[in-house]
C-alpha cells in the first residue's frame, strides 16, 4: 500500500472513496485537463476507473500517485506522484491540481517531496516529467525542482517535452 508523506502544507495519501467526488469535479474541468492525456475531460465513471488504476499502479509497481490533501482544510487539492506503466518512456513524476488551487505552490511542494522520496528512499537514479509544450505552469514546476529539458517524445498522440533530473 502507498506510503504516506507530508510537507509543510500537504498530506500525500492513498486515494480513498471520499476523494472520488472532488477528483471527479477536478477531472471534469476543461482547464485542468487540457494538457493531460488526450486533453479531454473525464466523466464520473471514468474518474472512478482512473482512481482504481492509480491504486492498481501501487499494487503492481510499488509506487504511484498520491492524493494531495490540504493539512489546513483536509480537502483534496490534486494529485502527484509516479507513473511507469508498461511501454512508458521512463519513471515519471507528475502532478495536477484542481483549478482553484493553482498558483499557490502546491504542485512544486508535492513534487519536491515526491522527488526526495524517489532519490532517498526508492534510490532511483533518474526521474522524468512529460509535459505538453503549452503547459507553462508545469514547465515552471519542473524547472523549480531542478529538472532540465532533455528532449521530446510522442505520447498518447501528441508531443510531450521530456524533463529530467538525476540523483547526484
Amino acid at each position: 500500500m502507498p506510503i504516506e508523506l507530508e510537507t509543510e502544507r500537504l498530506r500525500l495519501v492513498k486515494f480513498r472513496e471520499d476523494h472520488w467526488e472532488p477528483y471527479a469535479a477536478m477531472c471534469a474541468n476543461p482547464e485542468v485537463m487540457r494538457h493531460l492525456g488526450a486533453g479531454a475531460t473525464l466523466s464520473r465513471d471514468e474518474t472512478w476507473r482512473a482512481i482504481a488504476g492509480m491504486l492498481g499502479h501501487w499494487q503492481l509497481r510499488g509506487h504511484g500517485m498520491w492524493a494531495l490533501e490540504s493539512k489546513a482544510t483536509g480537502e483534496l487539492v490534486g494529485r502527484a506522484g509516479f507513473i511507469e506503466p508498461a511501454g512508458w518512456p521512463g519513471f515519471e513524476l507528475g502532478w495536477v491540481l484542481g483549478r482553484e488551487h493553482w498558483g499557490k505552490g502546491f504542485a512544486r511542494e508535492a513534487a519536491k517531496e515526491a522527488l526526495r522520496y524517489a532519490f532517498d528512499v526508492m534510490e532511483r537514479d533518474r526521474v522524468i516529467s512529460l509535459i505538453r509544450p503549452r503547459n507553462a505552469a508545469s514547465i515552471r514546476v519542473a524547472e523549480a525542482i531542478g529538472e532540465k529539458r532533455v528532449g521530446e517524445v510522442e505520447l498518447l498522440g501528441a508531443k510531450a517535452l521530456v524533463y529530467e533530473i538525476r540523483r547526484s
